[in-house]
């Protein structure tokens, strides 16, 4: 009885640093989400103004554009239900392969082994995808306390 003081102070120590650590985290946690989308924008924006700025856009510019895009998805997702949207990722991923193999095909106008090469990734990015939306489908997440039921539409972009 007479260390009982002893462990209601360590109790309430280890709430006050479990809450602190809470507040810290979830403020980096935040302040990073804003600065990857304000840096996403501004470099979206960026490569608009040089598009405007050439006086059109190539099929390689309009791709970008769409990679910053699913970028930006990808921020206001995460934002939303603090789970990264895989899925997003791998559309990340096959838009800047796709990008690549039109710049190759544009400048080279050879096709060699290097063309194979990224339809095999391609491919394999795609059924990536489909791997994913099977499983959480199949296997959905349970529903966590931020923002309700979370595991209805965006389980398979975990």
């Amino acid at each position: 009885m007479k260390l009982d003081w002893a462990e209601r102070l360590r109790q309430q120590m280890h709430g006050v640093a479990e809450s602190l650590g809470n507040l810290l985290v979830e403020a980096f946690h935040y302040l990073a989400l804003f600065a990857i989308g304000a840096t996403v924008f501004w470099s979206a924006a960026v490569s608009f103004v040089d598009m405007v700025a050439k006086g059109h856009a190539s099929i390689d510019d309009i791709l970008l554009l769409f990679i910053y895009l699913e970028l930006g998805a990808m921020v206001g997702i995460y934002f939303k239900t603090n789970h990264m949207p895989v899925r997003f990722l791998i559309y990340v991923a096959m838009t800047a392969l796709t990008r690549l193999m039109i710049a190759d095909i544009q400048h080279n106008h050879t096709p060699d082994d290097g063309i194979i090469l990224v339809s095999v990734a391609l491919l394999l990015l795609a059924l990536a995808i489909l791997v994913v939306r099977y499983a959480s489908s199949r296997f959905p997440s349970p529903p966590t306390s931020k923002g309700g039921e979370i595991g209805q539409a965006s389980d398979d972009e975990r």
